[in-house]
């Protein structure tokens, strides 16, 4: 185990999405946005609809989710979601295909235009820093 580190694993009822220890995430929790950091206090919440960005040492990922649950104690993050997409790739198209498929999955999942507008502005900005 990592002491810096916090173990993040991600389900979706189609298979693992991201499993491996990281400094910390942010999720879309029900009732707004938080962060979870080495030694957080345990807790379950309903996930909304968003954005989970994961950080690790040398970089940032970003996966699009449509809802789901979080449980998380002080060393491990366990996430089962509806659907998600890790929004990856080595280049432009790959960014391009991952970022047009996570904004289908949030735009089934919500009729929030407002919500929907934010998230993918936040997809579109932040996967332009990732390449």
């Amino acid at each position: 185990m990592e002491t810096n580190n916090i173990k993040l694993s991600i389900v979706t009822p189609y298979g693992e999405i991201f499993d491996g220890y990281v400094k910390g995430v942010d999720l879309p929790g029900i009732e707004g946005d938080f962060g979870v950091l080495p030694g957080h206090c345990d807790c379950l919440s309903l996930l909304r609809a968003g954005i989970i960005e994961i950080h690790k040492d040398d970089k940032n990922e970003l996966i699009a989710i449509n809802w789901g649950y979080v449980k998380v104690n002080a060393s491990s993050v366990d996430i089962l979601a509806n659907g998600a997409i890790a929004i990856t790739g080595d280049n432009d198209s790959e960014v391009s295909k991952a970022i047009e498929n996570a904004k289908a999955l949030l735009e089934d999942a919500t009729s929030d235009k407002v919500s929907l507008a934010h998230i993918v502005y936040k997809i579109e900005t932040d996967a332009k820093n990732m390449l």
